[in-house]
């Protein structure tokens, strides 16, 4: 079976409140070594997620509080602007984690495959995603570091895994997460299928194909060229 975000997600989450102001919000992401925290509403629902970045836009825009000569590069004004971060002068204007925050946040369930959170990290450039009931309320948080777990499993794990999947019809061996697969099928669509199984399997890196068949099934059918 697929790992879903149930299984490495942390339920021990730091997030504020939105009504939470600056320094609550930027003391909570260093005494907890996190670059971003959710922001929820009065009924634990998930409404943003704030950041340093976020944050950040205060320093970036200071010239227009304190009227020093700071400006910031051109680049960075550009990205405030226009990026997915929203804009840099109005949170640079913000007082509340509310005010601060990026919204909608992009969110995930306990029962999504963690490969489907994995591409909406990398859909979104984003390193983390709240876990959300279907109320939306938080019930964890995703890291890259988290869906990254399933890759550091042990070779014996896999091994076994892959050899029930298979229910014992084809030799496996498992090296550095790699999987060689070697024996005979009575049909090519058999050990097509072995294959799929085993790359489905999690923590596998890749598969070596070294399966054979007594009889190519797949050739036979119409789409192939068969009769």
């Amino acid at each position: 079976m697929r790992s879903t975000v149930e299984n490495v997600m942390t339920t021990e989450v730091a997030a504020v409140n939105q009504s939470a102001g600056f320094h609550t919000v930027a003391e909570l992401l260093i005494s907890r070594s996190v670059s971003g925290v959710p922001v929820l509403d009065d009924d634990n629902r998930v409404v943003g997620v704030v950041s340093e970045a976020d944050l950040l836009a205060k320093e970036e825009f200071k010239e227009r509080y304190y009227g020093d000569d700071y400006r910031p590069p051109l680049r960075a004004r550009i990205r405030h602007a226009t990026g997915s971060e929203g804009s840099g002068y109005r949170k640079s204007l913000g007082e509340t984690a509310g005010d601060l925050m990026t919204s909608p946040a992009h969110v995930t369930t306990p029962d999504a495959p963690i490969v489907s959170a994995a591409r909406l990290m990398d859909r979104h450039g984003v390193k983390r995603l709240p876990v959300v009931d279907p109320g939306g309320r938080l019930v964890g948080i995703v890291s890259r570091r988290d869906l990254i777990k399933v890759f550091l499993r042990q070779d014996h794990e896999i091994e076994q895994e892959v050899r029930a999947a298979l229910h014992g019809q084809a030799e496996v061996t498992v090296h550095d997460a790699v999987v060689t697969l070697t024996g005979t099928y009575a049909e090519r669509s058999q050990a097509v299928t072995a294959l799929r199984l085993a790359e489905n399997i999690d923590g596998v890196v890749a598969v070596r194909d070294e399966l054979a068949y007594k009889h190519d099934d797949i050739a036979d059918l119409p789409m192939w060229g068969g009769a």
